[in-house]
């Protein structure tokens, strides 16, 4: 990690949470289906993905960092009951989790092979 993400991370105006705070965060992994530029933003894309007991769509915005193919079939993770946005006029039911590191964006996901709809926990 590099010595401004170690400042960002110790920062004294991050709050905490409980743990029952977080307990209510509903992380889980799901398998990219369907990957489609969104029709009023050039940097993102709509994402079908399957969360094992369901089909939703998100709005994601890594369009700069990753083409349709290497985005459809990887697992990801992602906040199942995120509250639905409307971004540029598509609903989005979700949000994937991704790291920043000097301009470069990574997908968060399981090391190996895992069935969409497991929970992160």
């Amino acid at each position: 990690m590099n010595e401004s993400a170690d400042a960002e991370a110790s920062s004294d105006d991050i709050p905490t949470i409980s743990f029952d705070d977080f307990t209510k965060v509903e992380l889980r992994t799901a398998k990219v289906l369907e990957v489609e530029p969104h029709p009023k933003a050039d940097r993102l894309w709509l994402l079908t993905i399957d969360g094992g007991t369901e089909k939703r769509q998100i709005v994601a915005g890594v369009r700069a960092h990753y083409t349709r193919d290497e985005l459809k079939g990887k697992t990801i993770v992602v906040v199942w009951n995120l509250e639905p946005a409307t971004i540029r006029g598509v609903e989005s039911r979700g949000m994937l989790l991704a790291v920043e590191d000097e301009g470069v964006v990574r997908l968060l996901g399981p090391d190996g092979m895992v069935a969409p709809g497991c929970r992160v926990g």
